[in-house]
């Protein structure tokens, strides 16, 4: 069992009640990583409902989470043959923190027509990437990233100008990846505004919806952040995730504020 599975466990309180804890090793600054926060509650659902597998999961941030413990309560909305669909309040101290709404399936029997106009760059492999981005944040304890493009801007500050950084990530114990921590692994990249604005102050998440689209194959993930337009501090991030056998596992779009530091 690694680090990840440990991090994110729940354990049933009461009908319809999940309570995990937020662990240190995931913080952003004081924060904890808001994908990691979104794992813990896929958990309790995974617990919850008749369907072991994400196939989309939404996380709106209602206020930042801190270390300890958080309660998580599930509603079950509809459950079908194929899919259940649900939500989750993260409760911490009597405050709701995050509420996820997701829908669940069995990809090991999900079937259907196959195309897509997404194209994993031809980066280099994980052993010839640097080892970057932020690396004294207590996040990296847990995430090992590995940037092919975008990193010269945490070496010399001066960013590209282009909204996109690429990499690999994958668990620092070297566990393999499961669909579950495909959800923080969406949220791991460093923000595209710095290849704009440079290392900016903080970049909170407003939202965050993360569609699971199959079972990831072990060894890390190549992940693309990029960011196509930035108004009034809000940016979106785009992000797209493949196993090492080419194949598309997961696709992330959040909402972000920029944070300029004073």
């Amino acid at each position: 069992m690694g680090d990840f599975w440990r991090d994110t466990a729940v354990k049933k309180i009461g009908e319809n009640h999940w309570r995990g804890h937020l662990c240190e090793g995931w913080r952003i600054g004081e924060v904890p990583n808001g994908g990691y926060v979104m794992a813990l509650g896929a958990r309790a659902l995974s617990e919850a409902l008749a369907h072991p597998h994400p196939q989309v999961v939404n996380a709106f941030y209602i206020s930042p989470t801190e270390l300890g413990p958080i309660d998580c309560f599930v509603t079950v909305l509809r459950s079908s043959k194929r899919t259940s669909h649900a939500s989750v309040q993260m409760i911490q101290k009597g405050e709701p923190k995050v509420i996820l709404t997701a829908a669940y399936v069995d990809l090991n029997v999900s079937k259907g027509p196959n195309w897509s106009s997404f194209q994993a760059d031809k980066i280099p492999v994980w052993d010839d990437c640097e080892i970057g981005a932020n690396s004294g944040l207590e996040f990296r304890q847990r995430v090992d990233i590995r940037l092919a493009s975008g990193g010269n801007v945490f070496r010399t500050g001066k960013p590209s100008g282009e909204g996109k950084i690429e990499g690999w990530l994958a668990h620092q114990d070297r566990t393999d990846p499961d669909v579950i921590s495909l959800l923080m692994f969406a949220d791991a990249m460093p923000p595209p505004a710095f290849n704009v604005f440079g290392k900016v102050g903080w970049v909170p998440t407003v939202e965050l919806t993360v569609q699971i689209r199959a079972l990831p194959s072990r060894g890390p993930i190549q992940a693309r952040m990029q960011t196509s337009s930035i108004t009034s501090g809000v940016m979106e991030e785009d992000g797209t995730f493949w196993d090492t056998e080419g194949q598309l596992v997961a696709i992330g779009r959040q909402t972000a504020r920029i944070r300029l530091k004073q």
